[in-house]
This record gives C-alpha cells, sequence and structure tokens, in this order.
C-alpha cells in the first residue's frame, strides 16, 4: 500500500512537470520566443455581440510602422486554436493576426436563431459572419496597415470570408484587399451569370484534392464529380480567369499565380491543390506553406521566412504532451486520493490481479464480446449520428455522439448481462468480488471523487489557459478552458454515462484476465477503439481509390470519428489503471463520462432560439 501510494506520488510530479513544459514550449511557439505579443481579446463588435479572439502583434508593427493584418478563422464545430498553424507562421513573419471565434463557437457569445427552420445548416451559416468583424476590428488598429488586411477561413471559415467581401462591397472605402478561402469554394456566379465579386483584391482557393464537402461540380454529362475533378471544372477555370467564362478557353493550372488588371489594380488569383483530405488542411505543412506563401505574395512578407521552415508543429506535439500529461495525472491522483482517510473505503486491499481463464469457453466468450461490442458500435454508428444530428436541438453534435455512445453502453450492459448468466455464474465469476456489486457509501464516495478530480484536472486547463494560452489538444482533440455560459449544455454530458461507465465494468470486472499477459489492456482498448478506426478506413480507401465518398451523406460524421479513436483507447487505459488500484470499475467511468462530455459540449457549434 505505502508502495502504491509513493509510486502514485512519482507519477503526479511527472505528470505536473509534464503538463507545466506542455505550457512553456507552446507560449513560447506561438510568440515566437516571447517576442510577439499574444492578447486574447473580447470584442465587442459592430453586429452586437462579442466575439473571443487571439490578437499576435509582431515587435515589427507599431504605430510608426503598421504591418499588414490577417484575420484567421476556424470552420464549423471548431474553436480558434484550430488555426494554430496559421496564427504561429504568420505571426512569425511580421503579420498582425486576429484569431477568432465565430459567433456560437468557443468562447465567443452564442447568437440567438430566430426561428427553428433556420436550424441546422442555415444555422451555421448565419453564424458565420465572424471574419468581416474581425476584419474591421483589424482596421481600427493602429499599428495595422490599413491598406493591407487580408482574411483566411477553413471550411465555414472560408464561407465567412465569402458574407465578409459581401460586406466589404458595401463600403465606400474596402476594408479587405486579400482572401485566402482554405477548403471552401469562391462566389463563382453572381445572378446566374459568371461574375468576380472579389473585384481587384488578391484571392486564393486552397482546394484539398480529396476534399469531402467543397469542390464538386456536375459535367457536362450530368455526371456528379467531387474534388478530385474539381480543376477540371467550369467553376475552377472561371475563378482562375478572374469571373470570366471560361469556355473555349485554354485550361489554367493549380499551383500557379495568375496577375491581372481589374480597375487598374493588379490582382491575384490562384487554385493551391494539396493531395489532402478537408480536416488535414488546418493541421498540414502543405497547406501552412501555401497560405505563407499567398500573403507574402499579395502583401510581402515584413520578415522573410522559407515558407518551408516552419514551427508550428512544435506546438502541437507539446500540447499532445500536456495531453499525456493530463491523462497520467488523472491516475495518479485518484491514486492518491484513494489513499486518504475520506476515500480509504475505495482503496483496493490487496492489489487487484487479472483473472485467470479456465478453460477455452473463456476465451471465446471474451473474444466474441470484444467483437459484438465492436461491430454494434460500427453498424449503429451513421443511423444513430443522422437520428442525433436531425433533432431540433442546441448541439446537434453532442446529441448525435452522446445518442451513439448511450445505444453502445446499453448494448454493453446487455453482454455484460448475457455472459455472467450464460458463462460467469456457472464458473464461479463473483461480482461483489469484481467490483460490480457495490454498496450505497461506496457508491457515494464514488460519485465524489469522480466530481474532485475531474474538478482539480480542469482547474489545471484553466491555469494553462491563464498564463500559457495553451490547452490540450491533438488535430481535432482538444480538451480546453470555457466560458461559463456553455454550462447551460451541461445535461448532455448525461448520454455519455451509460458507454463509459459500462465501458469501465466491461473492460475491468469481464475482461481483466489472463488473456495477453500485460498487454491485455492494450487489446481491450484496441477493440474499444475498433468503429472509430473501421469507419473511417472504409469511407477514405473508397474516396482515393474511386474518387467518390462511400457514404457522402455521412461526411461530417466519419469526421468525428477521428479524435474519438485516441479518446476511446486512452479511456480505456485509464479505466484499467484506476480500477487495478481501487477494484472500482465505477470511479474511471465516472471520470472519463464527465471528461468526454466536458470536452464535446465546449468543442461544438451552440445554437439556441430567442
Amino acid at each position: 500500500m505505502e508502495k502504491t501510494r509513493k509510486t502514485a506520488k512519482l507519477w503526479l510530479c511527472i505528470s505536473l512537470a509534464l503538463i507545466l513544459l506542455s505550457g512553456i514550449v507552446v507560449s513560447a511557439v506561438q510568440t515566437s520566443g516571447y517576442t510577439v505579443v499574444m492578447k486574447e481579446l473580447n470584442i465587442e463588435t459592430d453586429a452586437g455581440y462579442s466575439m473571443s479572439a487571439y490578437l499576435f502583434i509582431p515587435p515589427n508593427a507599431t504605430a510608426e510602422t503598421p504591418a499588414p493584418g490577417i484575420v484567421c478563422s476556424h470552420g464549423y464545430l471548431n474553436n480558434k486554436e484550430m488555426q494554430d498553424a496559421n496564427y504561429v507562421e504568420l505571426a512569425r513573419r511580421g503579420f498582425v493576426v486576429l484569431a477568432i471565434d465565430q459567433p456560437n463557437h468557443g468562447d465567443s457569445e452564442v447568437k440567438a436563431i430566430p426561428n427553428t427552420e433556420m436550424m441546422g445548416a442555415t444555422a451555421m451559416l448565419f453564424a458565420a459572419d465572424g471574419v468581416y468583424n474581425g476584419a474591421v476590428t483589424l482596421s481600427r488598429m493602429p499599428f495595422v496597415d490599413k491598406a493591407k488586411i487580408g482574411i483566411t477561413g477553413h471550411s465555414m471559415g472560408g464561407m465567412s470570408c465569402n458574407w465578409a467581401i459581401n460586406a466589404d462591397n458595401l463600403n465606400e472605402t474596402r476594408i479587405i484587399s486579400a482572401v485566402l478561402l482554405n477548403c471552401a469554394d469562391a462566389t463563382y456566379q453572381d445572378g446566374g451569370a459568371y461574375a468576380n465579386i472579389y473585384g481587384g483584391r488578391d484571392v486564393a482557393i486552397l482546394s484539398a484534392q480529396y476534399d469531402e464537402f467543397f469542390h464538386g461540380y456536375t459535367d457536362e454529362n450530368g455526371v456528379s464529380r467531387a474534388a478530385p475533378y474539381f480543376m477540371e471544372g467550369p467553376s475552377a477555370q472561371s475563378f482562375l480567369y478572374c469571373g470570366t467564362d471560361p469556355a473555349g478557353k485554354e485550361a489554367l493550372a493549380a499551383d500557379t499565380i495568375y496577375r491581372y488588371d481589374v480597375d487598374g489594380e493588379e490582382a491575384i488569383r490562384v487554385i493551391y491543390r494539396p493531395d489532402i483530405i478537408h480536416p488535414w488542411s488546418h493541421f498540414s505543412a502543405k497547406s501552412t506553406r501555401r497560405v505563407i506563401e499567398f500573403f507574402d505574395a499579395a502583401f510581402g512578407a515584413p520578415k522573410s521566412i522559407a515558407s518551408t521552415d516552419q514551427v508550428w508543429q512544435w506546438k502541437e506535439a507539446f500540447n499532445f504532451v500536456g495531453v499525456i500529461g493530463l491523462a497520467i495525472f488523472l491516475c495518479a491522483f485518484t491514486t492518491l486520493m484513494v489513499h486518504t482517510p475520506v476515500f480509504s473505503a475505495l482503496c483496493a486491499q490487496p492489489e487487484v490481479k487479472p483473472a485467470p481463464v479456465k478453460n477455452m469457453a473463456g476465451a471465446l466468450w471474451f473474444w466474441l464480446s470484444l467483437l459484438a461490442g465492436a461491430l454494434f458500435g460500427m453498424l449503429i454508428y451513421r443511423w444513430a449520428l443522422a437520428t442525433g444530428t436531425g433533432m431540433t436541438i442546441v448541439q446537434n453534435e453532442s446529441m448525435g455522439l452522446g445518442l451513439w455512445s448511450s445505444l453502445c453502453g446499453l448494448f454493453t450492459i446487455l453482454c455484460m448481462v448475457v455472459s455472467y448468466f450464460a458463462y460467469g455464474r456457472k464458473n464461479g465469476m463473483d461480482l461483489e468480488e469484481r467490483g460490480v456489486k457495490i454498496g450505497a457509501k461506496k457508491l457515494g464516495l464514488t460519485v465524489l471523487l469522480a466530481l474532485i478530480v475531474v474538478t482539480v484536472a480542469y482547474g489545471i486547463v484553466f491555469v494553462m489557459d491563464y498564463f500559457f494560452f495553451s490547452d490540450f489538444r491533438l488535430w481535432t482533440l482538444a480538451i480546453k478552458a470555457f466560458e461559463l455560459p456553455i454550462l447551460r449544455c451541461l445535461p448532455y454530458i448525461f448520454l455519455f454515462f451509460p458507454f463509459y461507465i459500462a465501458s469501465s465494468v466491461a473492460t475491468n470486472s469481464f475482461n481483466y484476465n489472463t488473456i495477453g499477459g500485460k498487454f491485455n489492456g492494450i487489446i481491450v482498448g484496441c477493440f474499444t477503439a475498433l468503429p472509430a478506426l473501421i469507419l473511417p478506413w472504409m469511407q477514405y480507401i473508397h474516396y482515393y481509390t474511386q474518387k467518390a465518398m462511400l457514404w457522402p451523406d455521412s461526411n461530417m460524421h466519419i469526421l468525428w470519428l477521428f479524435p474519438i479513436v485516441l479518446i476511446l483507447f486512452g479511456s480505456t487505459i485509464i479505466n484499467r489503471m484506476i480500477y487495478k488500484a481501487t477494484k472500482n470499475p465505477y470511479l474511471g467511468g465516472l471520470i472519463n463520462a464527465l471528461i468526454v462530455g466536458l470536452m464535446t459540449i465546449t468543442n461544438t457549434c451552440t445554437i439556441i432560439n430567442p
């Protein structure tokens, strides 16, 4: 017992050291070695809502020597931190950068949707006017060159850029001089005819060759073509010809800057074609290189650094170091807490050992139950997500993923019941000895300790955000600080309880055995994450080989599985570590359910009615 406590103290110190190291390095990378001033702003926009943003001011940007300014926007269901590659690299090169949280996202105010008919895709557009308000904000800063304000956005952020151009066109003196649409279509026509709504501005499209949402068209035979064929279509060619009809003209190429004289101004048009998918474009050295090159061509970078010289990957790497540190903290802190007098009733005595598998039937139940859970989760995923997100709700992503989690949890419970009565009870399985049966006092202590652990863990998240502007993320997986109004969405968290609690019981009370030896937990974790691995593989193998999506109606839902792979595997390992210290399968399940639920409701779009 004393050895366990000392080991937990050591791992707690290691976890805190990793978290602190993460914050220091992330802060240093974001500020280019602390030479760029980084601020978090809460902007009261002219549109009447407050917008959260990161502002980066390089040392060359002063009132006497104003620098070009760039607004960076994330896409639907994301937040400003998803633009880290762009804001790190552009600020490093001397641009003033404003990375925004779109309304209804991140820490920005939630704008009410006037009627339920606007929910869904229309609501997404309604919430997407942040880029223009960001450009207006930059135009009022004395250290920004008013003649060199650019905008860029990924996906919905790119659509917001088009909205910004429409608004800017109404101004007597335009604010925006350059636009890069990242994985979003330009406005190709106006009133049914090819048009150039961008005027003499410099404009680029960063079109991922395997984009799942944009850059499609219908050819002359009426066949729908996806993004791999974009450059062959009339929209791309019209854009490169500055809004004129491309019929009968020579096909222009990707990755080439074309220059035109528009109303006495030189205007750039270019389409970049990295061989990546839609969500990879805000986590890609290829895309980031093109963003750097475009704004250098449009404005001239105040500080000359090769576009291939990128450091944002170090930020992402050490953000992930923080994720690992936080996961270790959950296990170590929980273990130490059960060695305190208040929670000593939850401490496992003696040390938990894997259950022996007595016969071939036991091995078959182990493997078949894991396979059944994985198959069930995979088979119902698309239906559950379509059903959940189709409801008129505040957070459709939370509802969809929550519904899937609940159904998978109920199936897991069913599998455990069948396993116990068909095999376990006959072969001496003791539910109390395995921790399945738990008294009221222990249950109360379990709930209390889970709340304490999650509160302290998120306290660390807030501390890192406050001192370092750092969170815990890797690509689309993110544990971040949040504003209190988002807690109105707390009820969605309960949808995650059935799966994460049932998964912990199954992982530990039913499947912690001698099969696989010390790799037993890894085996169980891999099967738990299997649906989130197989479905994207099927989707993208088909897309890359056939140039068409296997499930085009589920594009967004398949993308949501990317972070879930790590979440499902990681939560299984955390469950096992906590169980070995407590012989309590509910404690780890509750902790994971609360954290995954909070991650979900704080990293999506929130829509409310007036």
